[in-house]
């Protein structure tokens, strides 16, 4: 029988697989809008998007180092992060800024409610380095959720 730690380490070690699909995803969608944002705020939004695309990137090796730092094993596939992540694919290159910056505002929010329900895991689990960096994650995370929303005024 599983103990309450087995089942919040199974629970964490799900929730980290699914923040990694999710950064995946949201790493690839933010660089989409990057290259096919359009209009008068054309600059700004450009690198907006590429900086929080660049912070959302560097964060996916280590949620992976985190999976695998407690012996389990991480996602491996384009087809795996499709499962696992709560990040809907945007095909749509001619959609207009403020729809992209609504989206990635909404995306991020996602993230960042994932975050704090991955943070009782971490705690259960005894993990001190992932609930430590899950602190650091919402952080970044809501801010570029404030950013995002301050951009639509």
């Amino acid at each position: 029988m599983a103990s309450a730690g087995d089942n919040s380490k199974t629970a964490l070690i799900e929730g980290l697989n699914g923040l990694l699909a999710d950064h995946m995803a949201l790493y690839f969608k933010t660089k989409n809008f990057h290259w096919h944002v359009k209009g008068p705020r054309f600059r700004d939004l450009h690198l907006l998007f590429d900086e929080q695309a660049v912070e959302i990137r560097d964060q996916i090796d280590d949620i992976g180092e985190r999976v695998r730092k407690n012996g389990e094993l991480t996602l491996t596939s384009i087809g795996s992060v499709a499962k696992h992540t709560q990040i809907k694919d945007q095909d749509d290159t001619t959609l207009a800024a403020e729809d992209m910056v609504r989206e990635l505002r909404d995306d991020n929010q996602k993230m960042v409610d994932r975050l704090k329900e991955l943070k009782k895991y971490a705690e259960q689990a005894g993990d001190n380095a992932t609930d430590g960096l899950l602190d650091d994650w919402t952080d970044m995370a809501e801010e570029r959720v404030w950013f995002l929303s301050s951009t639509l005024g």
